[in-house]
């Protein structure tokens, strides 16, 4: 019975010990350093488009197809003027003087052509409207853009998407 007693005091005693107390926390780890940027694409079909939308209407003289957002000045309008058989690409902003070229790039090829004012705060281009490099615009996969042509607010570039109001408005320059 002695042997009893003492084994069952060992075992109330052992229950009466205080638990040993946690662990300290483990350090947390350095936050890994953020990935770094994304290299910037050099290739006119990885850059992220103008926002906005394409819009036509037909009027007496012509027909234009504008894109833009909602609210605010178009940011490229093609303008069929029917008269002078002429399309017309504008932008926004005012030409600085001497030596304004705009370079337009579609999937089927580039072209630089001389830019000046073509109305208020506007800087564009005029072409003949059976000029060759229309279809190519109307018919650019995905996307085109309009770069250069320097204005006060600096260097031009719109990534446009390839919607079909701008080939409505040359074809309309066209019949």
């Amino acid at each position: 019975m002695r042997k009893f007693l003492a084994g069952a005091s060992l075992i109330l005693l052992a229950a009466c010990v205080a638990p040993a107390p946690p662990p300290p926390p483990a350090p947390r780890p350095a936050p890994s350093p953020p990935p770094p940027p994304a290299p910037v694409s050099q290739d006119w079909r990885d850059f992220p488009l103008t926002p906005g939308r394409w819009a036509y209407a037909g009027d007496a003289t012509g027909s234009s197809a504008t894109f833009g957002r909602t609210g605010v000045e178009a940011d490229l309008i093609v303008r069929c003027d029917r008269a002078s058989r002429t399309v017309t690409l504008s932008w926004l902003g005012v030409p600085m003087p001497a030596g304004n070229a705009t370079t337009i790039t579609t999937s089927a090829g580039v072209v630089t052509y001389p830019a000046g004012a073509v109305g208020a705060n506007r800087i564009g281009v005029r072409l003949a409207a059976n000029d060759p490099f229309l279809d190519k615009l109307a018919f650019s996969r995905g996307r085109f853009v309009v770069a250069g042509a320097v204005s006060e607010q600096g260097a031009v570039r719109l990534v446009i998407p390839a919607w079909p109001e701008p080939a409505r408005a040359v074809e309309d320059c066209r019949k």
